[in-house]
Order: C-alpha cells, then structure tokens, then sequence
C-alpha cells in the first residue's frame, strides 16, 4: 500500500485504503454472503462456544474450598494463556507444513518481525483480558454462577456502544431496541440476587458487588473491540500468528503480575500450581479453549456475535448450577432468560438489518489514471477489497467463506 492507495487483487481498481468503517461495512456485506454450509459451520461454532462459556462459572465455583480460592487466580491465568501459546506454536507449524509453492513462508524471521510490527495493537486487548480474568474469579466471591454469566450480558450494550463510535459500526432502530429488551431481561434476573446483610471489607457487599460489576464489563467490552479491530486490520495475517503475539502478551502480562505478588507476599508465591486441583486443570483447558474459539468469532464474525452467543450459555450455567450445587432457579430468572432470547431473535432478525447507502462508496472510487501511476499497488485484504464497493465488481472468487476450511 502507497500513498493512501489499495489495489484489488481480483478486480484491480484503485480504492482509499480502508478506515474502521470501511472494515466495519465490508463485514456486514460480507457475511451476508456466506454459503448454507458456512451458516452451519458458525452454529456449531455458537454451541461450541455455549458450552465453554456456560462452564466455566461452574468450574470456578467447584475450584472453590469453604468459599476461597487456595491457588492464585494469577496463576491460572498465566497457565492459560501458556497453554494457548503452546497451541497456536504447533497450529503454525502445521500451517507451514501445508503452505502452497510461492506463499511467503510463515515461520521466516522477516515474516515474524513484521507481523510483530504491524500487530502491536493486539497489547492493548492482551493487558484487558489480563484484568478481566482476573474479575472473573473476584465475582465468583459475591454472585452465584448463573448470576455472573446473566450480568456478563451488559457486555453486549457497553460492546454495541463502543462498536458505534469507535468502529463505526450502524445499528437500526430495532437492534437498539433489541439492545434495550436484553438490559430489561437482566435487570428481571438481578431482582433480590444478593444476600440483603452480608458484608465484606467493611462496606455493603451490594456496593463492591457494583463496583467490580462496573468494572467486569467496561473491561473486557474495551477489550473485545480492541481485538476485533486488530484482528480485522491485519487481516491477510494468519490468525494462528496473530494469537501467538496476543496470547504472548497475555502470558507476559500475567507473568508480571505473579512477580508482583511475589514482591508482597514473598518467594512462596511463585510456584504456579500451589493449591490447584482437577477443577482448576479442567477451567485452564476450558479458559484456553473458549480463548481460541473467541479469536475465530473476532476475525471471521463480530463481537456482538460472540456475545450473543455467551448469553445462551446462561441456560446451561443456571441449569447446572441447579444439579451440582444446588442453587434455584427463580422465576425472575426464567423470565428473564425469556426476554433475552427474544431480544437475540429481534437483533439477528431479517427486518432489523441497516440498508446500506449505495452513494456512500461512490466518492471512495478513485480514478487511478489522474491520481496515481501503476505502480502504487498493493495486495488488499477482504475488508478493504470490499471497500464501499460501489463500482467495484464482486466476482465469485472474492465470496470467500466466512471461516477457512
């Protein structure tokens, strides 16, 4: 890419290089595209990711003795992240294996330093994800399983929000009010969830309760725009390289904070697997699958997606929660899980779907003869191929499938 100027690989018309809501509306052009076969795929990529996310409050809350954690959360989060890093390391490898002649290699050192270059963004979602593991054991201290994952569900507005005005993402009026009904739902379930005279640290549980509720989900909302946009930037970069450097960063975050600990409470706390269990094994292999899985959602789906999708996962938190520990299911409860799924059928609905402007492209078309010489060309990726594509012609190869096969 020079001076501000993409060429198509397929087409080869000269287009603006792509902005975050370029990238953002060849998505939604995209993904209406996608065969029945890719469409199935993304289902059992949706119940794949239920079932992680549906699992893990139960296997915090089982990785719990007399309702404290006798590990370090830290821990697990470093050993997670660890974990993913041994996997995307062997899924490169094995993509190398299979790369075609001509291909730039994947594991050459030039190739490396410049995906390291060009991916630096993927830090600022690492540090987040960082924290927000964190929270996620802190919570497990003041709500029940079920709890946790319905409130994981304010993530989906925060995510809309910054979705809007950081990626400029559209959303009809319909979507907002799908958005509202979801909050509505919740808000049903959090009715008389928390013990009226328990106290902690001196202060109303309700309050802290709050307090790291505000902070589970404006952290981890940041976070998954982050990764999705830098993610989709880079997009002709393999998503397994991409997730070495995130994850790479993630375990260096967590390494840090376990030295930090060290710091305060003394040597002891650098053995890793002090206090872990069988539970807490199966929530580092769950945290690390559900890690991978989400990578696919932001690279070849979207965010509110993947969001989407976690909320489903709070049938199957509360109804195990209800066999293996005994809690309630409340009728605030079921209620709420109603207003939800209608919430989710009236987002993904046909009818709530934003018409593109067909003028908008028009004035992102440029003619390459009075502007630029043919030399200023380079490869374009799908979000920019797809750039306002006004004149641009979409041949049947550029319909690529929406995850590779």
């Amino acid at each position: 890419m020079k001076n501000g100027m993409a060429e198509c690989a397929v087409c080869h018309s000269k287009l603006v290089s792509p902005t975050v809501k370029t990238i953002s509306r060849a998505y939604d052009r995209h993904r209406s595209k996608i065969s029945s076969k890719q469409r199935a795929l993304n289902v059992l990529l949706v119940v794949g990711d239920c079932m992680l996310v549906g699992l893990q409050p139960v296997l915090v809350f089982m990785s719990k003795v007399d309702g404290k954690f006798k590990f370090s959360p830290v821990s697990v989060n470093f050993l997670t992240e660890a974990t993913k890093v041994v996997f995307a390391i062997i899924m490169l490898l094995i993509q190398a294996r299979h790369q075609k002649v001509g291909e730039k290699p994947l594991l050459s050192i030039s190739t490396f330093v410049q995906a390291a270059r060009n991916n630096v963004l993927l830090a600022v979602p690492a540090l987040l994800y960082a924290i927000n593991n964190y929270l996620k054991f802190i919570m497990q201290l003041y709500f029940n399983p079920a709890t946790v994952k319905m409130l994981s569900n304010l993530k989906v507005l925060v995510i809309a929000v910054l979705l809007k005005f950081i990626m400029k993402r559209r959303f009809s009026v319909i979507q907002w009010e799908a958005l509202a009904l979801l909050l509505i739902g919740i808000s049903i379930n959090q009715l008389r969830s928390l013990p009226e005279d328990t106290t902690s640290l001196a202060l109303p549980v309700t309050t802290i309760a709050y307090i790291y509720t505000l902070i589970f989900v404006t952290v981890p909302s940041m976070a998954s725009v982050f990764n999705e946009y830098a993610l989709k930037s880079q997009y002709d970069t393999s998503i397994y390289l991409q997730n070495l450097f995130l994850y790479g960063y993630g375990a260096i975050f967590n390494f840090l904070a376990i030295l930090g600990i060290a710091v305060f409470k003394g040597p002891g706390s650098l053995d890793i697997f002090q206090g872990h269990s069988k539970a807490t094994m199966l929530l580092i292999v769950n945290n690390a699958a559900q890690g991978i899985l989400s990578s696919f959602f932001f690279k070849y789906a979207d965010t509110i997606l993947k969001k989407y999708s976690s909320t489903v996962a709070t049938i199957f938190t509360g109804i195990a929660s209800a066999l293996l520990f005994g809690h309630t299911l409340t009728v605030n409860f079921l209620l709420g899980i109603s207003v939800v799924f209608i919430s989710m059928h009236q987002f993904f609905s046909p009818l709530s779907k934003v018409k593109d402007d067909q003028q908008n492209g028009t004035a992102e078309l440029i003619d390459v003869r009075e502007n630029h010489s043919p030399k200023d060309s380079s490869f374009v990726n799908m979000a920019a191929g797809a750039n306002e594509e006004a004149s641009h012609r979409v041949g049947p190869d550029e319909r690529l499938p929406l995850l590779p096969r």
